[in-house]
């Protein structure tokens, strides 16, 4: 006799979670499941011996004074977990993710105001708790005539989900339906990929053998599932709990014999039901484990590319199931498109992440792989302290994300830069150089230092700029800071200081109205004392004092502006840099207490210089030396005098 057994045969990674949930619970005194924990009399049974008892109503709950309450892998409605939480009860939740997931969806989109409609037998545990997490009254139906006579308005939108265990093809004959209808629907595949793959490979297997032979629970919907495909594949099908309802006398003249399994089918049901078909089942079911065995986290396997989508790999590794490879998993750049990237048919290698990725495929990593050999020479370059480069993928509150060849490296925000940076933003996507400090990836702990280089550059720039500049030397550089004082100039190495006082030949009230950041600066260098470099824009070759004797030589009729007052006079702006003073006495022909009873600051004036020093840079005017009067000359020479001996004993406010 020739026996195919399932590959997909017994528990899926839902059923396996909840079973181990529940028995790591045994032995700690008042252990509750809501429900059978699975649809398999066995599984209860064993576990009703080790002190786990089922409870099925809400009334169950609240009598409960203390306890541990497990939530069955189908799930149940939101209120029951209130009511455990409200009975001051422990809760440990076993519902199966992909479960759990319809739950989530479910929740969300009745609560934005669409129309839920579930696929499924309405009175399977499973549908029953996802009724319940819904905040609209939903519609749950499961044959092909409900979908064809349901109406539902069509500005209404929809949200379709299935019952983890629903037939396939049925489950898609329905959606056609309603896709046929023009409604405005989002269909959620919720059946869970590892019921799929098992109802696929029952029909397959069922075509092929002369009987089949179906093992799970009485209540358990998948098993009854892949019952009613395999009785429409072969008529000899038979549906069995455990070994003792085989009748292997019925097999007596069958060639060929096919098993499957339902989720909640244990190993050893099967493997008892296996070894009663065949003598060589022990070493058929040992050959499966060692094959599971070969799959193992961490282990570096190759495959074929069988098929490539828009956001992963699909590749073949000659294990039960396909390895999967996430766009997230092929590179840490999410922008690149896998279709450019690979071809069916080339070969991978790639790290195993997850055996099984809750859809029944294995996840592998292809990045994890290279970031393994990145690794290598991250350490290679921490051992030689040589200089790395990388591109920025992420900017974190306490740094910098940096990818070196799919390998991470941290680089912490104090770490950045020699200065503190408050926003690293500008960093994200650029390439920056740095150096590893500490290497331990085992704690994923590795960590990146720019700083140190950017300090290393700043000292040979500032020791080269020393080694070049003297005083009066012309130098150029960006503006850095400005400051009430004056502006700081980054001169390549070193910042100069241009002081307010050496802006302008003229008088500058307020340097940021002059200079703003990053403005470039040519500029002389006034002094250098240690590390300090004066700097000043006063270019003498634009000293207004140079054509000062021309312009405003003895009755040359001048005009300026009022720059600032004292109870003596006026000084007054000619222009930048030149100031001539206007004696109280020469404003007016009658006498003035203070200029500023006749005059303003700002005030344009016109006046006749009445006296020039060049070697002292001092000039004196007379506004009433242009009036119309015919005094004598000696008054005007008498008060001149009198100008220049105030002028000379009193401080000039410069």
């Amino acid at each position: 006799m020739e026996i195919l057994l399932a590959k997909t045969a017994g528990f899926c990674f839902g059923v396996k979670r909840a079973v181990e949930t529940v028995y790591e619970q045994v032995g700690k005194g008042n252990i509750y499941t809501y429900g059978p924990i699975i649809h398999n009399e066995e599984v209860v049974k064993d576990l009703e011996q080790k002190g786990v008892f089922v409870i099925d109503k809400e009334s169950d709950i609240s009598a409960l004074s203390e306890g541990t309450v497990v939530i069955r892998s189908h799930g149940v409605e939101r209120r029951i977990y209130d009511l455990i939480k409200d009975n001051s009860l422990e809760l440990v939740d076993a519902t199966c993710p992909f479960v759990k997931k319809i739950h989530n969806i479910v929740d969300k989109d009745s609560g934005q105001g669409n129309q839920i409609i579930i696929i499924g037998n309405p009175n399977h545990p499973e549908v029953m708790g996802i009724v319940g997490w819904c905040n609209t009254k939903p519609i749950v139906l499961e044959t092909i005539e409900e979908a064809e006579n349901l109406e539902i308005p069509e500005d209404r939108k929809i949200s379709l989900v299935s019952q983890t265990t629903f037939n396939h093809k049925k489950f898609n004959s329905i959606v056609e339906i309603f896709e046929k209808k023009g409604y405005n629907i989002t269909v959620y595949n919720t059946i869970c990929n590892a019921t799929e793959e098992r109802q696929k490979e029952t029909a397959s297997i069922a075509q092929q053998v002369d009987a089949m032979i179906v093992i799970g629970g009485r209540n358990s919907s998948n098993t009854q599932k892949l019952y009613d495909i395999s009785k429409k594949e072969c008529a000899n099908t038979y549906y069995i709990q455990t070994l003792v309802d085989l009748d292997l006398a019925a097999f007596e003249s069958v060639g060929r014999v096919g098993i499957t399994a339902g989720a909640s089918t244990p190993n050893h049901i099967i493997k008892e039901v296996h070894g009663s078909m065949a003598e060589d089942f022990g070493t058929m079911f040992e050959a499966s484990l060692a094959e599971e065995s070969r799959i193992s986290v961490g282990k570096v396997v190759k495959g074929t590319v069988i098929d490539v989508k828009e956001d992963e790999i699909i590749l073949n590794i000659n294990y039960k199931a396909d390895g999967v490879i996430t766009k997230s998993e092929y590179s840490n750049d999410l922008n690149i498109s896998l279709k450019d990237k690979v071809q069916v048919g080339e070969t991978i290698e790639a790290k195993v992440v997850k055996t099984n990725d809750g859809d029944g495929q294995v996840l592998l990593s292809v990045k994890r792989v290279a970031a393994e050999k990145a690794n290598e020479k991250l350490e290679e370059a921490y051992n030689n302290e040589e200089i790395l480069k990388g591109v920025v993928t992420q900017v974190l509150d306490g740094g910098l994300s940096v990818t070196v060849e799919e390998a991470r490296v941290f680089i912490p925000a104090s770490l950045v830069s020699d200065v503190y940076e408050k926003d690293l933003t500008k960093y994200k996507g650029q390439e920056v150089e740095f150096k590893i400090t500490e290497f331990n990836p085992r704690k994923r702990r590795i960590i990146g230092n720019r700083k140190m280089l950017i300090e290393k550059e700043k000292k040979a720039a500032k020791e080269a700029l020393f080694a070049r500049i003297n005083v009066g030397d012309t130098v150029e550089g960006s503006v850095k800071n400005v400051t009430d004082f004056g502006a700081f100039i980054d001169l390549g190495g070193a910042d100069g200081l241009l002081h307010i006082s050496e802006m302008s030949w003229g008088r500058v009230d307020n340097p940021k109205k002059m200079f703003a950041v990053g403005d470039n600066v040519k500029a002389i260098i006034k002094d250098i004392q240690g590390e300090k470099i004066a700097l000043s824009l006063k270019f003498e070759d634009s000293n207004p004092w140079l054509t000062a004797a021309d312009k405003y030589a003895i009755d040359n009729v001048v005009t300026g502006k009022v720059a600032r007052m004292t109870d003596f006079g006026a000084f007054v702006e000619l222009e930048p840099g030149v100031d001539a003073l206007l004696h109280v006495s020469q404003i007016a022909k009658e006498h003035i207490e203070k200029p500023s009873s006749v005059l303003s600051v700002g005030q344009e004036i016109e006046a006749k210089v009445v006296d020039f020093k060049l070697e002292d840079k001092k000039i004196s005017l007379s506004m009433k030396a242009l009036l119309p009067e015919d005094e004598v000359v000696e008054e005007v020479a008498e008060a001149v005098e009198e100008v220049v001996e105030t002028a000379e004993e009193t401080a000039t406010e410069e």
